[in-house]
C-alpha cells in the first residue's frame, strides 16, 4: 500500500527537483556575487571591470537566440520521442495505453519541432 504512494511520490519528485535544483544554485550563485560588489561597493573599493563584463555576458547569453532555440528544440524533440517509444513499448503489456501515451509524447514533441522552427525563421532575421 506504501508503495503506491511512495513510488510517484518519488516519481514526480525527482522531475521537480531536477527542473528546480539548477535555478535555486543559480540564482543562489548570482545572489553571492552580487553581494560581493555591493560590499566591494560600501567599502569604497572600485568594483572591476571585468566583473560587470563578466555580469553582462552572462546576461548576453541567456537571450534567445537561433542557436539556443535549436538546441532546446533537439532535445524536447528527443524528449516527445522517448516517451512515444515507451508508449509503443508498454502496448505490448496493455493494448490501450499506447493512445493516451503517445498523446502525452505529443506535448514535449511539439514543443520541440516549434523551437527547432523558430530557429530557422531566427536565422532569417539576423542582420
Amino acid at each position: 500500500m506504501a508503495e503506491d504512494i511512495l513510488v510517484p511520490l518519488f516519481v514526480f519528485g525527482s522531475i521537480a527537483a531536477m527542473v528546480i535544483a539548477p535555478f535555486y544554485f543559480r540564482s543562489r550563485d548570482r545572489a553571492k556575487l552580487l553581494d560581493t560588489v555591493r560590499t566591494a561597493y560600501d567599502r569604497g573599493q572600485p568594483v572591476p571591470p571585468e566583473l560587470i563584463n563578466a555580469l553582462q555576458a552572462r546576461q548576453a547569453s541567456l537571450r534567445p537566440s537561433p542557436e539556443r532555440d535549436l538546441r532546446s528544440g533537439i532535445i524536447w524533440l528527443a524528449v516527445g520521442v522517448g516517451l512515444a517509444i515507451f508508449a509503443v513499448l508498454m502496448s505490448f503489456e496493455e493494448d490501450d495505453a499506447i493512445f493516451p501515451l503517445l498523446g502525452i509524447a505529443s506535448i514535449p514533441g511539439t514543443v520541440g519541432l516549434t523551437l527547432i522552427a523558430l530557429s530557422f525563421i531566427g536565422r532569417d532575421r539576423r542582420p
